[in-house]
């Protein structure tokens, strides 16, 4: 069983100046996007399971390549995310399942050597439909400076029975960061960073 591949996009975007000031170096984000004909759409299948574990490590293996490429090495990448856009006739279920397994996302935890979590979206939405992929940290959790997202769309997909599958990743975060991070406002509030909602 194997995913039925209709096209890959990538999306890469190099910021030269930001908020009217040059950027010391240049920032990039940028984004792979496998458009895949979803295996459950149209119908309700209560066992999702060997389509998962089926098209994941395909998927996360040739995505996270794709994605090491771009940046020139796994190195290169400060933060990272995934996203799923599932067509009309799917459900969010169905965008979940193929980015929510290790069997997917592994592969590209380990191409750039991260401890973080992904960062996710999962949506619902017609061809064109905006993909947001939300990026962060891949080993610090708590800098600000690389929550980020990458926003593009892809004029002909999700079809219908489709489910558009993204990786994304950047080379640094703001160029101008200045809000802190978070391990300020716990100080500030009194909290332990180990067990910041204090309870």
């Amino acid at each position: 069983m194997q995913p039925d591949i209709r096209k890959i996009v990538t999306y890469d975007e190099e910021v030269l100046i930001e908020g009217f000031r040059p950027a010391a170096t240049p920032w990039r984000m940028f984004a792979v996007a496998c458009v895949v004909r979803n295996p459950w759409a149209g119908r309700y299948v209560e066992d999702l399971k060997p389509e998962i574990q089926a098209y994941g490590p395909v998927l996360g293996k040739l995505m996270s390549q794709r994605m090491i490429e771009l940046a020139g090495g796994g190195a290169a990448i400060e933060a990272y995310g995934k996203a799923a856009v599932v067509g009309l006739d799917g459900e969010v279920e169905h965008a979940s399942g193929l980015i929510h397994t290790l069997r997917f996302g592994n592969f590209y935890r380990e191409a750039v050597e991260a401890r973080s979590y992904l960062s996710f979206t999962n949506t619902r939405g017609p061809a064109n439909a905006p993909i947001m992929v939300p990026l962060m940290d891949k080993n610090d959790a708590g800098r600000r400076s690389h929550y980020l997202t990458i926003q593009f769309a892809i004029p002909d997909a999700p079809r219908a029975d489709e489910i558009v599958v993204v990786l994304g990743g950047a080379t640094g975060g703001r160029p101008h960061h200045r809000i802190g991070d978070r391990y300020q406002d716990l100080k500030d509030l009194g909290h332990d960073v180990d067990n910041p909602a204090a309870v």
